[in-house]
């Protein structure tokens, strides 16, 4: 890796150059480093998560809760080696790849980038909008016009700082878990089957098999790939190999604590819908709000408070980090870039739409994750390919056991996705 100097910064992130040089530093060390893997968690408790999970545990019961345990410990490995690209090279994925593919290469990779984009950014909007509709009662339009101003709003709050931004997320991430953390006190679900099931891999007929292929197909999200890897970039900025080893594991203690809490998120997500949902004889739940609807009879209107403030917070937090993730992918592949709210506006075109002509949000959302699984490995083999070059990654290249297993998640994910592609558009 390249050697890099800079001039040491105030507040946390100071603190965090500090320890890494080796300065003194009170309290928990660890602390000045978090925070990227949270802003990129965020993909990973996003409206479409709501969407599968909710619909495996009211299908499946807890069948398939060793699903999300495999898809978070794929995420962490992938997300991993993202932050770590970032902090060996001091520049983010699309950037690596303009430099070492041609231009040809990196423009279409630019493109089908920024479709996916779109499509995420369709869906965590619509979401968004849609806990505005659940919660107050508004229309989907005008919910889809104020979601737009509150993101707006949020993505300002750069202006005050990364760690200001960072720390909005991180409250969103606290309200979605509050709200989980309640849900599973209504429900009373039974842990001990839980745990069962989330280390016993099984599945319950075809449909549960390709439920888990859902699931796993969407755990590792493209957009968060290229952004956590420019989260790190330049963040806290090593000047030497034993400082980027240093900066590394607490790197990784970063994603194993973000990625933890996005993980018994999903899982709560999934134990919620299998005790209230499986078995219980009611309608089969086909959309976000119909097991909203349903929840309220079942375990009062508390609860049903509870997930439509999940999934509004999911939406808002989501939809705002797909919009940073947009910025990096033009910026890396093509180094263009367009004022970040230019670009919240563009975005934000297809949601309203949708909402002004009465399109049902639930399956829209559903057909935008669909679209967002070909952007999969467009950003996952490059990242791996890089990761194991040492003339990339210098002293932080991957280990061979590494690289083999990142190749191997890479190749399952794939496969996956390109099967539920299969399934959806009835070519099996």
């Amino acid at each position: 890796m390249a050697t890099r100097t800079t001039a040491v910064p105030t507040g946390a992130v100071g603190t965090a150059q500090r320890a890494l040089r080796g300065g003194r530093v009170s309290g928990w060390r660890v602390l000045p480093f978090l925070g990227p893997a949270f802003v990129a968690s965020v993909a990973y408790i996003d409206p479409g998560n709501f969407a599968t999970n909710i619909a495996g545990g009211a299908k499946f019961g807890f069948t398939l809760c060793w699903v999300i345990v495999a898809a978070n410990l794929m995420a962490m490995l992938i997300q991993t080696l993202s932050a770590k690209l970032g902090i060996a090279t001091g520049r983010n994925l699309p950037e690596v790849c303009r430099e070492n593919f041609s231009r040809r290469t990196s423009i279409g990779l630019w493109i089908q980038a920024e479709v996916i984009a779109m499509a995420t950014d369709l869906a965590e909007f619509l979401g968004a909008a849609l806990g505005f509709h659940l919660l107050f009662g508004m229309a989907l339009f005008p919910a889809a016009l104020l979601t737009g101003v509150v993101t707006f709003a949020i993505l300002g709050l750069q202006r005050l700082g990364l760690r200001a931004f960072e720390a909005v997320i991180v409250a969103f991430i606290a309200t979605i878990g509050a709200c989980y953390l309640a849900e599973l006190w209504f429900a009373h679900p039974p842990l001990g089957t839980v745990a069962f099931h989330a280390v016993r891999p099984q599945f319950a007929g075809s449909e549960s098999v390709l439920l888990a292929v859902g699931i796993l197909g969407a755990t590792v999200m493209p957009h968060v790939i290229y952004l956590h890897s420019a989260l790190t970039a330049n963040r806290v900025v090593p000047s030497n190999e034993a400082e980027a080893k240093r900066l590394y594991r607490y790197t990784k203690i970063d994603v194993v604590i973000a990625m933890s809490i996005a993980g018994l998120i999903n899982m709560a997500m999934l134990v919620v819908a299998a005790t209230v949902f499986y078995g219980s004889g009611l309608p089969d739940i086909e959309s976000l709000e119909g097991a909203w609807r349903t929840l309220e009879p079942v375990l009062g209107g508390a609860a049903s408070t509870l997930f439509a403030l999940a999934l509004l917070a999911s939406g808002l937090a989501s939809s705002t980090v797909g919009t940073l993730s947009g910025q990096v992918v033009m910026q890396g592949f093509i180094n263009r870039q367009i004022p970040v709210f230019v670009r919240r506006l563009v975005t934000m075109l297809p949601a309203l739409i949708v909402a002004a002509i009465g399109l049902d949000p639930s399956r829209t959302l559903v057909i935008s994750q669909v679209v967002l699984s070909f952007g999969i490995p467009f950003a996952l083999i490059p990242l791996v390919w890089f990761t194991s070059r040492s003339q990339v990654m210098g002293t932080l290249v991957n280990r061979r056991t590494t690289t083999a297993v990142a190749a191997a998640i890479a190749t399952c994910i794939s496969a996956l996705n390109v099967f539920l592609l299969v399934q959806t558009f009835g070519l099996a």
